[in-house]
């Protein structure tokens, strides 16, 4: 008697399955040392994309608020553009009686310090004389001039409005002055200097060139006269930047730095000699004279005395 079954032409439920698991059960064939190499390598990358994409899904972390890098690209309104990531300095520009405080890189140069003051006070970098422990070189940084946060710099310097307020009357007043003073008595003919001068020559006088200028003599120059009539001599110490006005009774040691102004005259009939006055204090009362000085000597003293130190 045959088994109840599934009518003929039909498959009973559960065969496929069956045969699919028996077939997936088959022992599989062993693989050889390339294909097992590749089969390892297929894998790891399959993994490493795996963790790829699951990387990409995630969210970028939120910028903290405050951040630096976040900000970096905010200006602090006084360096734009050249500020960001550079030491600044904290300086006191001091023109006109007038303080500014601002905040320069310590790596700018006098030069670009000069633009940065033209900003604030308008006075044109060309008219500036910028002063930290002396002039400050535009070519040089504050940092290599040892420029300090706090530091004071002063700024001298005339705006064009200053230099075009200089006006024509005050030129006009200034000529006549000194028409005036042209038309002064010469100094030989005043009183306070013909006591000395009609003494005459003194009889050691040193001999004149007329017309000549020569350099200064390595000797002290003698044979002259001061305001009191007494002999003099010029002794000029360029080793220590001195000059020496000796007499009978003591010489004085005057540094040419305090000497202020020399002024000269030739002496009317004896033009081949001067009379000649060392300014040592503020007014014409501190007027040092001495006469008879060979006039081929007068320009080589003044530049002696007044080359460093002379003030136009």
């Amino acid at each position: 008697m045959a088994a109840a079954g599934a009518p003929d032409g039909m498959e009973e439920p559960g065969m496929d399955t069956e045969a699919e698991t028996v077939a997936t059960e088959a022992p599989a064939r062993p693989l050889n040392c390339m294909e097992a190499e590749a089969a390892a390598g297929a894998a790891a990358a399959a993994a490493e994309d795996s963790c790829d994409a699951r990387g990409s899904l995630q969210p970028a972390p939120a910028q903290p608020p405050g951040d630096p890098v976040a900000q970096a690209s905010v200006s602090n309104g006084e360096d734009a553009g050249g500020g960001a990531g550079r030491e600044l300095v904290d300086l006191k520009i001091i023109w006109n009686k007038t303080k500014h405080d601002v905040r320069v890189p310590l790596d700018s140069t006098g030069s670009e310090l000069k633009q940065k003051i033209h900003s604030i006070t308008g006075l044109p970098p060309a008219m500036q004389k910028v002063m930290y422990k002396g002039l400050v070189p535009e070519d040089k940084t504050l940092r290599e001039i040892k420029v300090t946060s706090g530091a004071k710099i002063m700024v001298v310097g005339s705006t064009i409005n200053d230099v075009l307020a200089v006006n024509t009357p005050k030129d006009a007043a200034q000529q006549d002055a000194k028409a005036e003073e042209n038309k002064k008595e010469p100094l030989c003919r005043q009183k306070q200097h013909r006591k000395v001068l009609d003494k005459g020559k003194p009889e050691d006088v040193m001999p004149s060139l007329k017309g000549a200028q020569e350099r200064l003599p390595t000797v002290p120059l003698s044979g002259m006269y001061n305001k009191s009539g007494g002999k003099v001599r010029l002794t000029f110490k360029l080793e220590q930047d001195q000059l020496w006005i000796g007499t009978k009774e003591r010489t004085e040691k005057l540094p040419m730095g305090s000497i202020k102004n020399v002024v000269s005259e030739p002496i009317e009939g004896h033009e081949d000699y001067h009379m000649m006055a060392f300014q040592l204090g503020p007014t014409e009362a501190s007027y040092y004279w001495v006469y008879w000085v060979p006039t081929q000597y007068v320009d080589a003293i003044k530049d002696t005395v007044l080359g460093k130190w002379q003030y136009f």
